[in-house]
């Protein structure tokens, strides 16, 4: 009986170890975290990757790649009543103003603007609810199974959820966008970017990302908070042509744990790299074994 305690207790302190990244313990401070090789479509890490978690404002992620591929960049929209005073994190929308569609989406990826939000989803699909539904279309068509929206700016609502997982491989699909990288790749700019949106309010954007400013390998990313999430955060990085994208949810050291996680990640690819039998043999045409 004492062995068996004895090698359950081994089993559990061995499944509780810590990512090491260069002979260094890493600790996540998140509910959930994945990290994810977006070249072999495979999770290098994960911590309840599965688990249903609310997401915030990484919401917005879903929100921007479906007006991308349902909406012109480059159209004309004009603010109506229902986009204007929306609660939480807003750029300010005047009802009546005209701002382009790219313009909304810098607003929404980088001030992470919840007007901007219902902006997008009225334009495109009359309401917030008909866009839901497009989100959970999107949703479906990419097989996230633990993903659901009730609206496109991340604000607390029951059926509202997400994984770890899923955030993965959605942000890993919407990076094949090359419009949607180079916005949430932009650290800052100003809006309107267009002489037909001239009458519209200048406004100086700031990327929430603070890794594009203190991570150098970093490509881009969107925050999420609200109290019952706590922090969200979604970025990539890139290092040697190899991608990575990084996931935490409610996750007080999230910016420290992305950097983490990546130094972890490209350390294992540069390994597993050095030792491919592809590279150790020189004979050309040797190739591994398998069983």
């Amino acid at each position: 009986m004492k062995k068996y305690i004895a090698l359950i207790l081994f089993l559990l302190l061995t499944l509780s170890l810590p990512l090491s990244v260069c002979g260094e313990a890493v600790y996540t401070g998140a509910e959930a975290a994945a990290l994810w090789d977006a070249d072999n479509d495979t999770l290098l890490y994960a911590e309840n990757e599965q688990k249903r978690l609310p997401m915030a404002s990484t919401t917005k992620i879903m929100t921007a790649i479906v007006a991308l591929e349902q909406g012109d960049p480059d159209a004309l929209v004009k603010i109506p009543a229902g986009a204007v005073g929306v609660e939480g994190s807003s750029c300010y929308l005047k009802e009546g103003e005209i701002l382009s569609l790219r313009s909304l989406l810098y607003a929404l990826l980088l001030q992470s603007a919840n007007d901007a939000a219902e902006a997008i989803a009225i334009h495109l699909a009359g309401s917030t609810e008909a866009f839901a539904v497009l989100m959970n279309l999107k949703a479906g068509e990419l097989g996230l199974g633990n993903t659901h929206f009730d609206n496109p700016h991340g604000l607390d609502s029951k059926g509202h959820y997400t994984t770890a997982a899923d955030l993965c491989r959605l942000a890993d699909y919407c990076m094949q966008n090359e419009t949607f990288c180079e916005i949430w790749g932009t650290a800052s700019i100003c809006i309107p970017l267009s002489e037909q949106e001239k009458a519209a309010m200048p406004r100086h954007l700031y990327n929430h990302n603070k890794l594009l400013r203190s991570y150098a390998h970093c490509v881009g990313g969107k925050t999420g908070y609200t109290m019952r999430c706590g922090r969200c955060l979604v970025t990539a990085a890139k290092e040697n042509g190899k991608t990575l994208i990084a996931v935490t949810l409610n996750d007080r050291s999230d910016w420290a744990d992305h950097v983490l996680l990546y130094k972890y990640g490209f350390e294992q690819l540069r390994q597993s790299e050095e030792s491919s039998p592809w590279k150790r043999s020189d004979c050309k045409n040797t190739s591994p074994t398998a069983d």
